[in-house]
C-alpha cells in the first residue's frame, strides 16, 4: 500500500498547509470467509476511504510519502455483512491503520 501526497502552494502560503492531493494505492484486499460481491465491496471501500481521507487526512503520511506493505492488528469484521457495509468497514479499518492504529509493516 502506498500513500503519496502532493502540495500545491500559492506564492504567499506556508508549507504547513494540507496537501492538495493524496493518492492511496491498495494492491490487494484479501477477504477470507466473506460471501459478498467483490466489485460492490471495492466500490464501497473506495467511496468510504475517499470520504475519510478528505475528512480526516492520513496522519502517518504527514511527513511525506509513505509505503506500507501491510496493516495488521486491526479489528476483525463479522462475516455476514452486506457488500456495501463490508466495504465501508474495511475502509474504516484501513484508515485507522493509516492513522497510526494497528501495526504497520513497511
Amino acid at each position: 500500500m502506498g500513500v503519496t501526497s502532493s502540495r500545491g502552494f500559492p506564492r504567499d502560503s506556508s508549507r504547513d498547509r494540507e496537501p492538495s492531493a493524496i493518492r492511496i494505492e491498495v494492491g490487494e484486499l484479501v477477504l477470507d470467509g466473506f460471501r459478498a460481491d467483490p466489485e460492490r465491496v471495492a466500490a464501497a471501500f473506495e467511496s468510504e476511504l475517499t470520504r475519510l481521507v478528505r475528512l480526516r487526512g492520513v496522519p502517518l503520511a504527514a511527513e511525506g510519502p509513505l509505503a506500507v506493505d501491510a496493516l495488521s492488528g486491526l479489528p476483525p469484521l463479522p462475516a455476514g455483512l452486506s457488500a456495501r457495509r463490508l466495504g465501508q468497514e474495511l475502509a474504516r479499518s484501513v484508515h485507522e491503520g493509516l492513522s497510526g492504529h494497528g501495526e504497520v509493516g513497511r
